[in-house]
């Protein structure tokens, strides 16, 4: 579904709101539909390379609402699909597939993939917020990084509502494919520490930033929802959120998220993971929930944390 800034939206489609983590700026249950003749496992290099054919049949069925991760340990391509996707849909995929439709694993998800966008308060571009992730630095110049589909379009970024105290302009921005965006700040009054917002009155210093491992425990923090957490469940995951917003190699998790929590801090301890693309669901029922690996970003602009 295409990013709605104005509207918002009862699922987690279209929805998203900026928040500088640091402080002052600090800005799925799933249940399987069962498949036949799964690939077997291991890790030969057979099976992973029917397994990337299978990933490139199931993009070509442009499903809007699906999510695909390879499983190495059952050697299995998974594809999440969240309430919208119809039993047609799913039966496209698998036709799709053909003669590799037999390393499918279905799976569903309640509520809707979305972006996470909407408007709102916290921090604003002209007429939507969104969260900003970190605040990342290169030499003496200062910027925050946040997700690409907030930053599409490059607007101007204020710190309330009436846009009367600005942050800086969008320096950089990359949707879909990826989903990471920059933001400079250009006012000097403003602080930019280098931390993450707890919501408790505290904050978590940053340090470093790494790449996650399935099964690692990890946090988010968001405007919306603040800081929950849950584990890492998959790598290298792709996302279609519809109308050709496609977005690949992302972090799938079971950290919740709600509208607003869209390019928020994906982290553990001192150390940087990600930035909140979109997914699924809500913190009182869980959910299914994607980062922008925030490695690949810093690497792209030449910044780093601190």
């Amino acid at each position: 579904m295409r990013i709605e800034r104005t509207t918002p939206s009862s699922g987690f489609a279209r929805r998203a709101r900026l928040i500088a983590v640091a402080s002052g700026l600090t800005a799925a249950a799933a249940f399987a539909i069962p498949t036949a003749n799964a690939v077997p496992a291991g890790d030969s290099q057979a099976s992973l390379a029917q397994l990337a054919e299978t990933s490139a049949s199931v993009r070509s069925a442009d499903v809007a609402g699906t999510a695909w991760v390879v499983d190495k340990k059952t050697n299995t391509l998974v594809v999440t699909a969240d309430s919208s996707v119809t039993r047609a849909e799913i039966a496209e995929i698998r036709k799709a597939a053909g003669d590799q439709a037999g390393a499918l694993r279905i799976e569903r998800t309640p509520g809707t993939f979305g972006k996470l966008l909407k408007g709102g308060d916290a921090i604003y571009a002209t007429s939507w917020r969104c969260s900003l992730g970190f605040n990342v630095r290169s030499g003496s110049t200062y910027y925050a990084v946040t997700a690409g589909h907030c930053t599409e379009g490059r607007p101007p970024w204020y710190t309330n509502s009436s846009h009367s105290t600005s942050i800086g302009p969008t320096a950089g921005t990359s949707f879909p494919g990826n989903d990471y965006g920059l933001v400079k700040y250009s006012n000097t009054s403003l602080a930019h520490p280098g931390t993450v917002n707890l919501y408790n009155g505290s904050s978590q210093d940053i340090t470093s930033a790494g790449n996650p491992t399935v099964g690692q425990s990890v946090k988010r923090s968001g405007s919306t929802t603040g800081v929950h957490g849950g584990t890492v469940t998959g790598l290298n995951a792709t996302v279609n959120y519809g109308n050709g917003d496609i977005v690949s190699g992302l972090i799938k998790t079971n950290v919740c998220a709600e509208p607003g929590d869209s390019g928020g801090s994906l982290f553990a301890g001192t150390k940087a993971l990600g930035l909140t693309s979109g997914g699924s669901g809500n913190c009182s029922s869980g959910g299914t929930t994607f980062f922008q690996p925030v490695a690949e970003a810093l690497s792209a602009y030449g910044v780093s944390v601190y």
